[in-house]
């Protein structure tokens, strides 16, 4: 694939990434996630490490976003591919109404030949 294709290529998994976040897709979200993928970040003033399931775990508990009709947006805003490996920029706004974050995603492309997200960090604004 040329850089074009794969910046597309990135951009779609996190396309899927904030469609799953907001329609609280937990097998979507399983899919674009890496499966030794770890987050890390600020949410207020609490620290937190980890793995992405306690992320998956609140989305689960709280009716989607889209079901409640929450104001959420995202946006990328930064992109960059170097050979096999990918870092992000995206903003979230109206995050279950009223949340900001700020998320800084790392990407890979594994054995597979797909890009997965291999580390999150994240925090509130």
């Amino acid at each position: 694939m040329n850089t074009c294709d794969e910046l597309e290529a990135v951009k779609e998994v996190v396309n899927r990434y904030i469609e799953g976040s907001y329609k609280a897709d937990i097998p979507l979200l399983k899919r674009v996630f890496h499966e030794d993928a770890r987050m890390a970040g600020y949410l207020g003033k609490d620290l937190l490490f980890g793995g992405p399931e306690p992320f998956f775990d609140n989305l689960q508990s709280r009716p989607s976003m889209y079901e409640n009709g929450d104001p959420y947006r995202a946006e990328i805003v930064h992109i960059q591919v170097t050979q096999r490996i990918a870092n992000v920029i995206l903003y979230e706004k109206g995050f279950f109404g009223s949340a900001e974050f700020e998320n800084h995603f790392h990407l890979i492309k594994d054995g597979s030949e797909e890009w997965k997200i291999i580390s999150k960090t994240f925090t509130t604004l």
